[in-house]
């Protein structure tokens, strides 16, 4: 955890030095490597118990990208990169399990940038993580974290601006907004990555947010972003207190993001079933809070709702052929 809390230190010195939307930007060709090596036992009970994860059994879908955030944070940081790591909104992330994964197996981590993309809002970065047993890739993710700024338009002019920036992740921002671009475009499948074990069942189309049903309500503690940053080192300060979450703008602490989703896959159904997750961050959940997770009958669709069906989280799971999920 020492060298993420220098990586974090790192970036909030480097990101006033940066310009986000420079026509000449690139991508540093870095590929920041974690040598193999199994889960720790004991931050990996912590993590599974604060997510809702079984105390055995194969590896939480979420957790290779727990283990590989000190990579990302270290890359983002870094000089090369061209974003400044403050203000970045994580808006969405896509995890492809290529097969499941036990504990022992002694895993090695790559991280690197994939590519940039010009946005209305901005310009968005996305992050490759890839995990390999023995030189095979077994697990990897794609996230999408939005740096806002001006973005000119062929005229000259410049869109108008719908949300205010914040230094924020997950997906949130003060004023609760998010892109509208919240969900990979496409997945790892159809790029030709990894091995194809299985034929993919039809991705589920989730129906309007708000419109899925209820399935558990959950009441979120105050302190939930303390816990969930020990075991997991994001230690973001909008996650921790409220008095260092309103300097970014936000009445009270917000959970991580990256906990609501590990949260409603733990609800998923089995996750042996599950050949790609796709998740969009749409508002900050503020601490304390009580929310409901919504999904439809096949658990292939869900939802995080709020106070008055306010939408956090949307997500959809595609399986393997011939498996369903809790229904």
């Amino acid at each position: 955890m020492t060298s993420l809390t220098a990586s974090l230190a790192r970036g909030a010195l480097t990101s006033p030095f940066k310009r986000a939307g420079r026509p000449d930007a690139t991508l540093p060709p870095d590929r920041p490597t974690r040598p193999a090596a199994p889960a720790e036992p004991g931050p990996l009970a912590a993590y599974g118990k604060i997510c809702g994860f079984p105390e055995s059994g194969e590896l939480p879908l979420t957790y290779p990208h727990v283990l590989a955030f000190p990579l990302t944070m270290r890359l983002m940081t870094g000089r090369a990169f061209p974003l400044p790591v403050l203000g970045l909104v994580h808006t969405w992330i896509e995890i492809t399990p290529h097969r499941t994964v036990a504990p022992a197996e002694p895993l090695e981590l790559t991280v690197y940038a994939e590519k940039l993309t010009p946005h209305r809002r901005g310009t968005e970065v996305t992050m490759t993580t890839e995990a390999r047993v023995g030189g095979e890739l077994v697990w990897e993710s794609r996230s999408g974290y939005l740096s806002r700024h001006r973005q000119a338009t062929p005229d000259g002019t410049t869109p108008d601006e719908t949300a205010s920036g914040g230094a924020a992740s997950d997906g949130t921002t003060p004023t609760g907004k998010t892109p509208d671009r919240a969900m990979p475009e496409r997945g790892a499948a159809a790029r030709g990555a990894g091995p194809a074990t299985a034929v993919p069942t039809a991705t589920a189309v989730p129906p309007a947010a708000g419109g899925l049903p209820a399935r558990a309500e959950w009441r979120l503690p105050g302190d939930l972003g303390r816990r969930y940053g020990a075991v997991s080192g994001d230690r973001n300060p909008i996650h921790l207190h409220p008095l260092t979450a309103r300097l970014f703008g936000f009445p009270r602490a917000i959970a991580h993001g990256m906990w609501t989703v590990a949260r409603c896959l733990a609800e998923a159904g089995d996750p042996s079933s599950i050949r790609s997750v796709r998740a969009g961050f749409r508002a900050p959940v503020l601490l304390p809070a009580t929310v409901t997770y919504a999904a439809d009958a096949t658990g292939n669709a869900f939802e995080l709702r709020g106070a008055k069906g306010r939408v956090h989280l949307v997500g959809t799971v595609t399986r393997r052929a011939g498996v369903s999920g809790p229904g």
